[in-house]
């Protein structure tokens, strides 16, 4: 196959080019696994940005291991089908959940009726990436800063709103806290999906939009949004002209996505430590990283103990900033 294309495209070609490509296993113990493919249970459906990392994940653990991952998309339900299909499979390893934070951390957060606890039915295998969001509003609005958009928001408090993709999402809570740390009024408006948000961001249909920073940034870049702030601590590198909102003002500001790999609860611990160590190893290589910078991500690697704890601590976070506004989902 011959991959020609650039970009998202281009990623999307190479990983279908790979994947699921036999390779030959040395020893007994590996051929018994090779027999045997690994499932990794992904929580959206197929061709979005979660699923083409979760492939290039699988084809960097099959070269490394000598075993087939097999990606399976479990869409639906915010994650609890993908989730029960993983607490309903053998803790053995050959069963994996490729997420974004969402199902970890924010499901249990806002769902009305969750049917797990990531600290009890999910072991920490590696973080995988991490990302920001960006701030935009459309590219005749007449603020070019953060505290232009606050002030203009306050003069006009009828048409003062904030778009994301979707109720419940990371965008959605970062516009929450911009509200409480900016004092003003600002509607939270939810979309289904980035591509909405955009068409009316772009059409002034509303005030300002917030989504991942590669969603945003080829319309900023074609002039036809603009991007006041990211939300990282440091700037991102996607767009380093661009401050964060702590670099204007509005230092608690902040909020990073990630996606992570998690096994059964009960996996044995050098089962998963195999598996982490393999993943973590792949993303050091230039191949992998630059795919994934390609899509926007930074790639990270982590312990299972280092992923427990960016868990626990962004659930202890977002905890009270959700409580607060009062949003529960089905």
């Amino acid at each position: 196959m011959g991959c020609v294309s650039v970009g998202f495209a281009r990623i999307l070609c190479l990983v279908a080019a790979s994947a699921l490509v036999a390779l030959a296993p040395a020893g007994a113990d590996a051929q018994s696994r090779a027999k045997h493919p690994v499932r990794l249970i992904v929580p959206i459906p197929t061709g979005g940005q979660a699923d083409v990392v979760a492939r290039l994940i699988a084809d960097a653990l099959h070269e490394r291991l000598g075993q087939t991952f097999v990606v399976e998309n479990r869409p639906g339900a915010s994650g609890r089908i993908a989730v029960d299909a993983l607490k309903s499979a053998a803790p053995d390893g050959a069963t994996l959940l490729f997420t974004p934070v969402l199902v970890p951390v924010f499901g249990p957060l806002v769902l009305r009726n969750v049917n797990y606890d990531p600290a009890k039915d999910f072991a920490p295998v590696t973080q995988v990436s991490k990302y920001e969001f960006a701030f935009a509003v459309a590219a005749n609005h007449s603020a070019r800063t953060v505290p232009e958009f606050v002030a203009w928001a306050k003069a006009n408090p009828a048409r003062a709103n904030v778009g994301n993709p979707g109720a419940g999402s990371v965008p959605h809570f970062l516009g929450v806290m911009l509200r409480h740390a900016a004092g003003v009024e600002l509607a939270q408006i939810p979309y289904k999906g980035v591509g909405s948000l955009e068409a009316e961001l772009m059409g002034n249909q509303i005030a300002a939009g917030i989504s991942a920073v590669w969603d945003l940034v080829p319309l900023h870049r074609a002039g036809k949004l603009r991007i006041l702030a990211t939300s990282g601590a440091a700037r991102s590198t996607l767009l380093p002209e661009v401050p964060t909102f702590g670099q204007q003002g509005f230092p608690g500001v902040e909020a990073v996505g990630w996606h992570g790999v998690y096994a059964p609860a009960g996996t044995p611990q050098p089962v998963i430590d195999r598996l982490s160590a393999a993943i973590v190893a792949a993303l050091r290589t230039p191949e992998l990283r630059e795919k994934l910078v390609a899509l926007g991500l930074e790639p990270t690697g982590t312990t299972p103990q280092m992923l427990a704890t960016i868990m626990a601590a962004d659930t202890a976070r977002w905890s009270p900033i959700i409580k607060a506004s009062g949003f529960t989902a089905e």
